[in-house]
């Protein structure tokens, strides 16, 4: 077993049971640390938990919480909730794989942006709303976004 294949320490690891009971902790634990979860720590995981490799990896693909992919150094949320769906959020979406050249929990070519599409933001006074990394923006149009994601490649750069 590669000891790299998480950043968790193996302290760290000590704390958690051997047992299939800690599959989700560990999961949480290493995706907290690493950003996401990759092959090597998918097996890590089975191994430290006594678990079949199928089970661990049906329990990080049933929750939407894990994600098995590396994130962009950005991540993008567009709100599709009833407010901002009714005031136009199908079109900053459109215009956000049109202008990244992804789709739905896809990451740029870049290694930049990751795209995602979340149930509710909370803002919907802002309509349509937007959220990337910890940063709201309100009212944006299929204009208006472009403008945004100018300013993050600018600061990747």
């Amino acid at each position: 077993m590669d000891p790299q294949a998480s950043r968790i320490s193996t302290t760290a690891w000590d704390e958690f049971s051997r047992c299939p009971e800690s599959t989700i902790p560990l999961l949480q634990e290493v995706q907290k640390e690493d950003g996401y979860i990759s092959e090597e720590s998918l097996d890590r995981v089975a191994t430290h938990a006594n678990a079949p490799l199928s089970t661990v990896y049906g329990v990080a693909t049933f929750f939407s919480q894990f994600r098995l992919r590396r994130p962009g150094l950005h991540t993008i949320r567009v709100c599709e909730g009833t407010a901002c769906h009714v005031l136009g959020a199908n079109d900053v979406m459109d215009a956000l794989q049109e202008i990244l050249g992804v789709q739905v929990g896809e990451t740029t070519a870049d290694g930049i942006f990751t795209l995602e599409s979340v149930r509710c933001l909370g803002c919907c006074s802002l309509s349509p709303a937007v959220m990337i990394d910890d940063e709201t923006y309100g009212r944006v149009s299929r204009k208006g976004i472009a403008k945004i994601l100018d300013k993050y490649r600018k600061d990747a750069r």
